[in-house]
């Protein structure tokens, strides 16, 4: 006899967005990350504590932009996350160095 599991369809509230402290960091162009690729400054990547590598968030601040976690980070207190060179300057945090930004979950 064939036993019929139940299926649970388990339905994921939009994610709501949550202000966060962000930096951003290019120096390290071409050294490795924290998930074994090359970091290019470039690029839409960003560090975080803990999230898992491959995350997606939409960060914004003035416009916005959809980052991958690829590495770890930030080591400075207070802030949440750090931006690749590139993505910082997508939504102008370049000019400042450092400052609020909302982020939310693709």
């Amino acid at each position: 006899m064939k036993y019929l599991l139940p299926i649970l369809l388990v339905l994921s509230a939009p994610a709501r967005a949550e202000t966060m402290v962000a930096s951003y960091y290019g120096s390290e162009s071409g050294s490795r990350t924290a998930n074994g690729e090359r970091f290019n400054q470039h690029g839409m990547t960003a560090a975080h504590k803990t999230l898992p590598f491959g995350t997606k968030l939409r960060v914004c601040r003035d416009g916005c932009v959809t980052v991958r976690i690829n590495d770890r980070g930030p080591f400075i207190r207070g802030r949440h996350i750090d931006l690749s060179k590139g993505a910082a300057a997508a939504i102008g945090l370049t000019r400042v160095g450092v400052g609020r930004v909302e982020v939310s979950k693709e």
